[in-house]
């Protein structure tokens, strides 16, 4: 069975990162959430505190088969800025393993250059921080091992593409029945 990590960095959106991590379990897939805070504690941007399973220093990164990033302000600057965030999307990245992020946190993947020559898209203003990439005006774009979104409104259709991505459109209109989505 695939595993992922989702890296939750203080002032991240938290229903970009929870959406993931709801709609990821509901597929019976595996998906640890990663504090980069060094405790297991993490604040979002509207001031939700939640616990994850593990830190960025505790967690064993050859167990996943891709890395989530939420965005969020400033959470998307501490993704940025955090070494073992930018370790972990080019290693993944350059393996072959999924790397995806939704709203501002496709910069990261820009300037980390992971997006040279990829379609993605990001939330409105981001733009010009997807170094490299073809940008689109999608709701979620996927290009090969990488999966970028908007922002909150295209959580649950981002969260979708990477349970898609890892099982089958079954598996997908399944988790989609028992959420009442419709897209």
């Amino acid at each position: 069975m695939s595993k992922l990590g989702i890296f939750m960095a203080d002032g991240c959106e938290e229903i970009e990162g929870l959406t993931v991590v709801d709609i990821v379990r509901r597929a019976k897939l595996d998906i640890d959430t990663i504090s980069i805070t060094g405790k297991k504690e993490v604040t979002s941007s509207h001031n939700v505190t939640f616990l994850t399973d593990t830190t960025a220093e505790e967690a064993d990164f050859s167990a996943y088969d891709g890395i989530v990033l939420p965005g969020g302000m400033p959470g998307t600057i501490h993704l940025g800025e955090h070494d073992i965030v930018n370790r972990v999307i080019k290693e993944f990245a350059a393996e072959g393993k999924l790397v995806a992020a939704i709203c501002a946190a496709p910069s990261v993947l820009g300037q980390a250059g992971i997006l040279e020559g990829k379609r993605a898209t990001c939330h409105p203003g981001f733009e010009d921080k997807l170094l490299g990439a073809n940008v689109e005006f999608e709701p979620v774009v996927r290009d090969g091992n990488v999966i970028t979104s908007r922002g909150m409104g295209t959580a649950i259709p981002f969260a979708l593409q990477i349970v898609r991505y890892f099982l089958d459109d079954g598996t997908v209109e399944h988790v989609k029945a028992g959420l009442v989505y419709e897209s």
